[in-house]
């Protein structure tokens, strides 16, 4: 059985590379306040002890990967290390996998990255060799392109989404049809002041920017080099950021929903990039709680 997840969960580095104690009582009153999910990032260091940590710390809530790296971890320890924390505390854990970015992977390895679908295959049908595995039914695949959108619904539970709109997720619903899990990250910003607002979802998306992946897939939605210049238009920081009052961020996730979402994840932006904001989490949470498809 595919792994059961609806509502909004919270996509955080901090509950992975912050303060770790700061990190686990974040973990535990988002758990509290009715976040049905904990994602954690994966850009280096070892992953699995982070989703220990965050387990340790909860009781019920679902703890994910947005993404595991594939390049940064074999599929034997992949396999082993899901099934260790599933005996441990439960089916808790889902485990977003993804082939990263060529700057990021031939950063320490020249010409390392390379047929990323081909590579993402490979990777899954290691892990069905191996037993016991990470199961299908609870990974999903980070897919932006219609390829790997396809590989995601024949290999995986879904896909997890990342700098999307609700228009691709109205895409991934129609590739993956009824039965798969489509679970994507929204960046929000709680700030009504349009311009402040503005300067944080492009500090955040300066980055992403410079990623071909994620700026193939905006073009794909419509948006155009003129969009992807200079830190970006405000019609594509506004797209790919809702930012605003906790009625206009409730809007842009229930747009999510409306285009087929199963969950939606939300980032909270601030100005500190590894602080833990929690005023904006429990701020935003009795409009969120009750979100669904």
């Amino acid at each position: 059985m595919t792994h059961a997840l609806d509502g909004v969960g919270i996509w955080s580095a901090a509950l992975r590379y912050g303060d770790r104690g700061e990190a686990a009582a974040a973990a535990a009153e988002l758990e509290a306040l009715g976040y049905r999910a904990l994602w954690l990032p994966d850009v280096g260091g070892d992953v699995f002890g982070a989703l220990e940590h965050v387990l340790r710390a909860t009781r019920d809530v679902t703890v994910a990967t947005g993404i595991l790296n594939l390049w940064m971890h074999e599929p034997s320890e992949t396999a082993r290390e899901y099934a260790r924390l599933v005996a441990a505390h439960g089916r808790r854990l889902l485990v977003g996998i993804g082939v990263s970015h060529a700057p990021l992977i031939d950063a320490t390895e020249p010409g390392r990255y390379a047929h990323p679908l081909a590579r993402t295959e490979a990777y899954l049908d290691a892990l069905d060799a191996i037993s016991p595995t990470l199961p299908s039914t609870d990974r999903l695949l980070a897919a932006l392109g219609p390829q790997m959108l396809s590989l995601a619904g024949a290999k995986a539970a879904g896909t997890h989404p990342y700098n999307v709109t609700p228009e691709h997720t109205a895409r991934a619903r129609a590739a993956l049809g009824p039965h798969r899990l489509v679970a994507p990250e929204q960046g929000v910003v709680l700030e009504t002041d349009r311009d402040r607002a503005r300067e944080i979802a492009r500090a955040f998306l300066a980055t992403y920017l410079m990623l071909p992946n994620y700026v193939n897939n905006w073009y794909r939605l419509g948006f155009t080099e003129a969009d992807t210049a200079d830190g970006g238009s405000d019609a594509l920081v506004d797209a790919l950021v809702a930012w605003g009052d906790v009625d206009a961020i409730t809007a842009r996730v229930q747009a999510h929903f409306d285009a087929g979402a199963d969950h939606v994840c939300i980032q909270v932006l601030t100005a500190e990039t590894l602080g833990v904001p929690m005023t904006e989490w429990r701020e935003l949470a009795p409009a969120l709680r009750d979100l669904s498809a």
